[in-house]
């Protein structure tokens, strides 16, 4: 145990560990090392952040997707889906109600949907942009060239979110069929970094398949690509998928490694995920006593949330936005923090 201490200080001090002292972190996660890690991960966050907590309107614009992710809810080949896709002036009446309750963040996420080509995106991005010129727009849409990345990022986006779910080629391969690659996730992660976007990264904790050592990896590829963003979130199966009888993540691991990221990377945003507070009713409350600094309500129509699942028991499918904003400002003040509604640019941008 006292090993695993010393590692946590020189987490703090050089943040950077090697593949086998980053795989006997992880491997001695204890309540008592979690929270030596927590304390220290909130004084990393201090500085940077203080006590605020950044938010960002999510809108699911589409759970039609081209890709057929074992573990994921919408994968193509899930034939249970109500389909949807949100129109250019359905995306904007959510931004618009968003933007009246204060957000300053627009995230646009989806499956990779066909439908969503460089022309059409652009000119929904454009109209954000003329209509709100002082608000982030972020994009979580997947993998695409290098030139689509490039026209979405002139017509006004700025921020992208694309998780690389696993840093091991060989774990890569049991969560994802043929078609995909981890080589071209990386590369597409690298593209968007060199093009200026502010980039977020991120992994499933106690996906199936995972040990230690592929979270070391994920440890060692998020310290080389340096985002500005990273999202975590315990893996949680869905009844519809081959991983439907799989083990959930915990929430222990994932509030764990949120604090070891903190040290490593402590101007880096941390989420606070949907995913937490699906798997704890206080996951999210934890997940910034662990270090995180972001929470993204959900800005999309009621009527389609019920369907954007893409694993089960998703917290929040009937909740309206504002509700759920004033849910999230009293539940945070509660544990001594505070919701701010402004762009909240990651203070992680030298890359």
């Amino acid at each position: 145990m006292t090993d695993l201490y010393k590692l946590v200080d020189k987490l703090e001090e050089e943040k950077e560990l090697s593949l086998e002292e980053w795989t006997r972190l992880i491997e001695g996660q204890s309540s008592e090392i979690s929270e030596y890690v927590f304390s220290k991960a909130r004084k990393a966050r201090e500085p940077f952040y203080g006590h605020e907590v950044y938010v960002r309107g999510l809108i699911e614009i589409s759970n039609i997707c081209r890709n057929d992710c074992i573990y994921c809810g919408i994968r193509c080949s899930n034939v249970k889906v109500n389909r949807y896709r949100l129109t250019k002036e359905e995306i904007l009446s959510c931004c618009r109600s968003g933007w009246e309750m204060g957000f300053r963040t627009f995230v646009m996420q989806g499956g990779e949907d066909p439908y969503y080509t460089d022309e059409v995106l652009c000119d929904i991005i454009a109209a954000i942009r003329e209509e709100f010129p002082e608000c982030a727009i972020t994009l979580s849409v997947g993998e695409r060239s290098k030139e689509s990345y490039r026209k979405l990022k002139e017509a006004g986006a700025e921020r992208y979110l694309l998780r690389h779910e696993t840093a091991n080629e060989e774990h890569y391969r049991m969560l994802h069929p043929e078609n995909l690659s981890l080589a071209v996730r990386k590369e597409c992660l690298f593209n968007l970094r060199e093009l200026g976007y502010q980039v977020g990264a991120g992994f499933m904790v106690g996906a199936p398949y995972q040990t230690a050592r592929h979270l070391a990896e994920d440890m060692i590829f998020l310290k080389e690509l340096n985002p500005a963003m990273v999202g975590i979130g315990p893996f949680i199966p869905h009844h519809d998928t081959p991983f439907a009888d799989m083990k959930a993540g915990t929430l222990e691991q994932t509030i764990y490694l949120l604090g070891l990221i903190r040290l490593m990377l402590p101007k880096v945003l941390l989420p606070a995920t949907t995913a937490l507070g699906t798997s704890d009713p206080l996951g999210r409350e934890k997940g910034m006593e662990a270090g995180a600094n972001v929470v993204m309500p959900n800005l999309s129509p009621t009527e389609v949330r019920k369907d954007y699942l893409l694993y089960d028991n998703k917290i929040c499918v009937n909740e309206e936005a504002a509700e759920n904003l004033r849910s999230l400002k009293a539940r945070m003040e509660a544990i001594g923090y505070m919701v701010v509604c402004d762009r909240g640019d990651s203070k992680n941008m030298e890359n």
